[in-house]
């Protein structure tokens, strides 16, 4: 059964080494007849939550900005998504954690996702490294019974653009995206 995937690379770096494990699960995906929409959050207008939860009684955000669109008409939607993040201070980048935060919406919604992936990249090895943004990531997902983590894909020892491409992340990060 085909499923509807969203790809979101949260770097701003253009072919960032997250972007490009993006593509590559992006890739994997259509092969195995996904239909796959990736989308960049490089020179899009998010704004930060206010926490104001109105959100939770309109099911809508107040704020009318990029994140609003893409909570409302792409993540909502997806039978899966990916979020593509550098490692910042063994986190994920600011911009993600906005969008999650953004996404406060879809609490109260009938989402669609069950699957949700992890792509990540940073100058450090070893699994310490990528744990942290998982379990960021994963507390934003326990606010959702019918979603999971469904793995984590992670490029380590790598800082200039490209350098992902000559490591295992690439094929594990299509090849997650061909067992959707």
């Amino acid at each position: 059964m085909s499923k509807r995937v969203l790809v979101i690379s949260t770097s701003l770096r253009p072919g960032s080494n997250p972007e490009l494990l993006a593509r590559q699960f992006a890739q994997g995906a259509q092969e195995a007849g996904h239909t796959v929409e990736m989308i960049s959050l490089a020179g899009r207008d998010i704004r930060f939550c206010k926490g104001c939860l109105a959100c939770q009684t309109t099911g809508r955000c107040v704020i009318r900005d990029d994140a609003d669109t893409i909570v409302q008409e792409k993540m909502l939607h997806a039978d899966v998504l990916a979020f593509a993040t550098p490692i910042y201070y063994y986190g994920m980048s600011g911009q993600m954690k906005t969008l999650l935060d953004r996404a406060n919406p879809l609490y109260s919604a009938d989402y669609a996702f069950r699957q949700v992936w992890l792509l990540a990249c940073a100058a450090e090895e070893g699994d310490e490294v990528w744990q942290r943004a998982a379990a960021g990531l994963g507390g934003w997902i326990e606010c959702f019974p019918k979603a999971r983590l469904a793995g984590v894909i992670f490029g380590g020892g790598v800082t200039g653009p490209g350098e992902v491409q000559s490591g295992a992340a690439m094929r594990q990060a299509l090849d997650a995206g061909r067992s959707l």
